[in-house]
This record gives structure tokens, C-alpha cells and sequence, in this order.
């Protein structure tokens, strides 16, 4: 993709409100051909091994310690030359989503959810792909289901080949819930692993899942899920329509609404913590 962004655009116009089922299912229209390409690669290369590596790699957090402000201000480092049209940094693109949240009344751990959910991305700058870092998630080792945008480019990845990772439940168990499904490697889990510790666990599940769009929108993958899951997820779903539409948006008063953050973000964690 041109720009990470890209992604995030794609998205919100697909699940714009107000669309006809004929125009949701027409959702290749939407997608210009750098999307149609990062899913394509998204698809061939998030294979059960690839993901499992990149769990061992960055699970760890071994980065090194560092505060939200610092990464949030290195994520400020992944500059868009290509957008002419928007000279939002991202800490303000960050700030749309909880400003919108706070607006609603919502408590202040969700409003921290809304100020955290995209630090995943500085994966970017570690050298990650776009195609590891951004995109819809979906579970690797069962069967893809048919939910997920462009599922024909999977035939290019080699678990399609696999017959072990290719029936429903494939190497899980029914019900098994979430937590012990493997999804596709990118932000949202990276960002769940680095602040799993400090914020609740309805915030947990929002940043882990928040990209989930197979299931939290189309019902996908149900029978792997538990009752806790799905009692989980109605927070995911209030989450998403944040996500998703809250772009576009006045922009921020970042030094008029900074003190209120900086309180909201020392309640909940240490001065630093591992990424």
C-alpha cells in the first residue's frame, strides 16, 4: 500500500453505514489495487508457522522499557509523505478515536482502549511489512472462512495445502475460546501483549480483536468461541464504531486536551513498561 492508512480507509468505507447488502457485497470496489495487493500478500504469507514466529519474536517484549508517551511519540516518527491531504499525526489520528469515546461519557479505561488501540503499528518501524502490521485478522490452523474480504487469495498460501489446518476446527477444539486461538500476526496482538497487565479486560479484548471483522461484524468462527467470548465481544462491537468513523473528525486540541491524557495514562500504568 501506498500508506499504512490505506488499510484503515478501505475498511471504514466498507462498513460505512447505511449501505445496501448489494453494495457491502461489492466491497472490491472500494479497494484501490495497493489494497487489492497488501491483502493479497496478507493472505499468501500469514501462514500457522509465520504467525507462531512472530509470536516468539515480539511476545517476549524484549524491546526494551519505554513509557506510552515515548512510543507514542516514536510512532509520530512514521511520517506519510504520499497523503497530500491530511497533516494529522498520528497521535492525533489516536486522539479522534478517544476524544469520540470520552464525548459519549464512556469510562476512562475505554477511553484509554481509544488512545492505545494503534501503537501496534510501530511495528512499521521496526521493519515489520504492512501485510504483519495492519489488516483484517482471522484465525490460521482451521478453515478461512468465506467472511473474510478477497478469500480467494488464500489459495497462494501453503497451509491451503495443508488438509490438517483446512477443517473447521482444524488443530483446535470446539468452544475453546479465544484466548487459545492463534490469529493472523499484526497491531492488535502486539499491543494486547504490551499492556495486558495494566488495563481491564473488556479493554484487552477490544485492542486484541478490534480488527477481527470476520467474526465481530460477520458472526465468523462462532464455534470456536465460548461463552465468555461472545459476552466479551459486545465491548468490541461498542469499540468498533469508534474505529471505524471516528476519522474525520474535528481535529484535536492536542495541547488543550495533553494534561487530561497524561493523568488518564499514569492512573493506569508505570512510568515505563517492556515492549
Amino acid at each position: 500500500m501506498k500508506k499504512i492508512d490505506d488499510w484503515d480507509d478501505f475498511v471504514a468505507t466498507r462498513y460505512r453505514q447505511g449501505k445496501s447488502e448489494e453494495e457491502f457485497r461489492n466491497y472490491k470496489a472500494d479497494a484501490n489495487p495497493t489494497v487489492t495487493e497488501f491483502y493479497r500478500q496478507n493472505h499468501a504469507y500469514q501462514t500457522y508457522d509465520f504467525v507462531m514466529e512472530k509470536k516468539a519474536e515480539f511476545g517476549g517484549l524484549t524491546r526494551g522499557k519505554k513509557s506510552i508517551w515515548e512510543m507514542a511519540d516514536y510512532l509520530n516518527t512514521l511520517v506519510d509523505d504520499s497523503d497530500p491531504d491530511t497533516d494529522l499525526t498520528q497521535i492525533e489520528h489516536l486522539l479522534q478515536t478517544s476524544e469520540a469515546i470520552r464525548k459519549d461519557g464512556h469510562p476512562r479505561w475505554f477511553v484509554l482502549t481509544g488512545f492505545l488501540h494503534d501503537l501496534g503499528k510501530v511495528l512499521c518501524l521496526y521493519g515489520e511489512p504492512q501485510w504483519a502490521v495492519v489488516g483484517d485478522t482471522f484465525p490460521v490452523g482451521c478453515a478461512y472462512s468465506n467472511e473474510i474480504v478477497f478469500p480467494e487469495f488464500f489459495a497462494a498460501n501453503p497451509d491451503s495445502l495443508n488438509p490438517a489446518y483446512q477443517t473447521k476446527y482444524g488443530v483446535y477444539e470446539p468452544s475453546c475460546g479465544l484466548s487459545n486461538i492463534h490469529l493472523s500476526w499484526g497491531h492488535d496482538e502486539y499491543i494486547f501483549e504490551v499492556t495486558r497487565k495494566y488495563i481491564p479486560e473488556e479493554g484487552q479484548y477490544m485492542l486484541r480483536y478490534h480488527s477481527f471483522y470476520p467474526a465481530h461484524k460477520h458472526g465468523a468462527y462462532r464455534h470456536l468461541m465460548n461463552e465468555h467470548d461472545e459476552k466479551m465481544f459486545e465491548w468490541v462491537r461498542k469499540f468498533n464504531q469508534y474505529d471505524l468513523y471516528s476519522k474525520g473528525r474535528e481535529r484535536p486540541n492536542h495541547k488543550e486536551i495533553l494534561p487530561y491524557y497524561q493523568d488518564l495514562v499514569a492512573e493506569y500504568f508505570p512510568e515505563k513498561i517492556d515492549w
